[in-house]
């Protein structure tokens, strides 16, 4: 693959962007480069001086964009309206097309201050760099639609921060993604009664992030797009029993991928009020609300899209979410699970089946996809009690239709399944912060690309 710039963005316009400067930090300690992801965009042949001279001295790559942009958005933030956002301490680095033509954008995070930095400092602990790297890297190998960390440096400085042991070792991350083109964005139009520059993001979205959307009108083919982008990203964060802790309209883009991980927790067992982020004191964005928190920020879209569509434009694709969040699910929990499919009432059937034994039995959810991969029991496991249990009775009286077979990757036979809870993020960055090793990393890493590629295999 070689390298294809891109500097789409800039077609948007001054009003959507402020060039700036990236910090100038004391070190560039290369921590992780993501060579499976560069070499979808044909970046792996990078020495790591290369490497850190772009990724953590933001020296422009060639073609793509001249100089770094903080991009300007509004949101809701816990569904409050705050028109006072924008990149505080992120960018937009580089465009590039990958192997299959698509736009993508390199951003960043701790990158230093912009112009919507507030009071931040504009930095990333290295510490949230490993979790970044553990969340995305956990997430695609479950399948689920994500951002991907592409790369993170140590910077050498020491960071303040309130709810961690301070001084703390600061990072800067990049991320690779399909878009950072976030509702915010389109509320930030709205807000301004910039019609022109509203339809402007609208066919920017429209010819570059989603050519394949449908619909009477632009502005109806865009929300579809979204309402089906929506659906799915609630429904694989089920599957993966993650939550993602802050929910807002300015972290959710409009091409429908996971990104910008903060407070995220996979869930211990499949409780609905389990939340990631301990200011989330009323559980806006626990696990089991996860779907309706992106219901309703599709809404805040549809309702800064109104500055340019009418009502029944956007009524038709939003009334749709709750047959495809279904739909969605389906596809994501028996994807998991490695069955077959054999009909929206049968499969919906069976997922209801096994959220009502998972409900019931507490059970840990990565045991029991794990155990029950292809739709055959296997064990002896240490959930067998779970099992003979009175709520799994209808689950085990329709998965026989559903089997497809034991899976044959080696991974299916170890011991347990890969895991990524909050007490394994700990463990592994505990030995980074005591005496600089990276060894635990690396080996979770290789664990999860492993469980990821036995997904895969079926």
């Amino acid at each position: 693959m070689i390298f294809t710039p891109e500097t789409a963005i800039l077609g948007l316009g001054p009003d959507f962007f402020d060039p700036v400067q990236p910090a100038d930090f004391p070190q560039t300690i290369l921590r992780f480069r993501n060579d499976r992801a560069a070499a979808e965009v044909g970046l792996d042949g990078l020495s790591d001086a290369d490497w850190c001279r772009h990724f953590g001295r933001f020296a422009p790559l060639p073609g793509s964009l001249p100089q770094p942009l903080a991009l300007r958005y509004h949101g809701h933030q816990f569904r409050t309206y705050n028109p006072d956002l924008g990149d505080g301490r992120g960018f937009l680095f580089g465009q590039c097309r990958d192997q299959r033509g698509r736009l993508l954008d390199l951003g960043t995070k701790g990158s230093g201050t912009t112009p919507y930095s507030r009071a931040g400092d504009g930095r990333l602990t290295l510490k949230g760099a490993v979790r970044e790297i553990l969340a995305t890297e956990m997430l695609e190998a479950l399948g689920v639609n994500t951002s991907r960390t592409f790369s993170v440096i140590e910077t050498g400085e020491a960071l303040a921060r309130n709810d961690e042991p301070s001084p703390t070792r600061s990072a800067v991350l990049v991320r690779l993604n399909h878009s950072h083109v976030r509702y915010g964005s389109f509320q930030r139009q709205a807000f301004h009664q910039n019609r022109e520059g509203l339809t402007r993001l609208v066919d920017y979205c429209l010819t570059h992030l989603a050519p394949q959307a449908s619909g009477p009108t632009p502005v109806a083919a865009l929300v579809d797009h979204a309402v089906q982008g929506a659906a799915r990203m609630a429904a694989q964060f089920m599957a993966a029993g993650f939550v993602h802790g802050v929910l807002n309209t300015d972290n959710i883009n409009i091409t429908g991928e996971s990104f910008d991980y903060g407070p995220w927790r996979f869930a211990p067992a499949w409780d609905a009020g389990f939340t990631a982020a301990y200011f989330d004191h009323y559980g806006l964005y626990a696990f089991g609300r996860q779907a309706e928190a992106l219901q309703w920020n599709l809404f805040q879209l549809g309702g800064a899209l109104r500055l340019i569509a009418e009502t029944d434009e956007l009524k038709g694709p939003l009334e749709t979410y709750p047959q495809r969040y279904r739909a969605a699910l389906s596809d994501a929990m028996l994807g998991r699970l490695g069955a077959k499919r054999l009909g929206p009432a049968e499969d919906e059937a069976l997922v209801a089946a096994m959220q009502k034994a998972l409900v019931a039995t507490q059970m840990d959810p990565d045991r029991f996809f794990f155990d029950w991969r292809g739709g055959v029991r296997r064990g002896p496991s240490p959930a067998d009690h779970h099992y003979s249990h009175d709520a799994f009775t209808d689950f085990q009286a329709l998965i026989g239709d559903f089997a497809s077979g034991a899976p044959s990757h080696p991974y299916w036979a170890d011991a347990a399944p890969c895991t990524m809870l909050i007490d394994e993020v700990e463990a592994i960055w505990a030995p980074i912060a005591s005496a600089d090793d990276w060894a635990p990393l690396h080996a979770k890493l290789a664990a999860i690309r492993r469980m990821g590629e036995a997904h895969r295999a079926g």
